[in-house]
């Protein structure tokens, strides 16, 4: 379509470990891990990044990880609008974290939704949580501290400290005791 903007390779992924703003000790990175804008991202002390993982820096976004947590296999997080994530944290295989949309309210009808303006939103992910395989965590959401997010659920608003959420969407079914 005329006027769409042109995509651009974004790159391979590649990085080395003395392009990222910070980085802790004991830092595990498995075999296929990728990473964009490294220069973007903090990772605290013994900080594990599982197989295949994707950290997805952006220019206008920074992506923290705190001390002693464990980023599953296969993990995407894109941290346009921003994401931190505290320390003792778990996050499953499989999950997205995502810090960006489409703006569907200044969209043209007779454009695609591809073409909207985008909006962030950062996400934060307190200490002491843990996120189930395949959870997706959307912009704007903040995960509180100590609280579970069962497999496979769609946060799209903000978890409490202390509870446990699930489903799609994700909705509180008790606080921890």
């Amino acid at each position: 379509m005329a006027g769409m903007r042109r995509f651009q390779s974004h790159g391979d992924g590649r990085f080395e470990r003395s392009q990222f703003a910070d980085i802790g000790t004991h830092v595990v990175f498995e075999a296929g891990v990728r990473v964009w804008h490294p220069e973007t991202i903090r990772l605290g002390d013994n900080v594990y990044i599982g197989h295949d993982a994707m950290l997805k820096g952006y220019h206008s976004g920074a992506i923290t990880i705190g001390d002693d947590t464990w980023i599953g296999q296969r993990c995407f997080l894109h941290g346009a609008g921003g994401i931190t994530i505290g320390a003792g944290v778990g996050v499953g295989p499989d999950v997205r974290v995502l810090t960006s949309t489409h703006d569907l309210a200044r969209a043209k009808l007779d454009r695609p939704i591809l073409a909207a303006p985008l909006t962030f939103a950062p996400v934060v992910i307190e200490a002491d949580a843990d996120i189930g395989l395949g959870a997706i965590i959307l912009p704007g959401v903040t995960v509180g501290r100590g609280a579970q997010v069962g497999a496979g659920a769609v946060v799209t608003a903000d978890i409490p400290a202390l509870t446990i959420a699930a489903g799609n969407p994700a909705r509180v079914l008790r606080t921890r005791k």
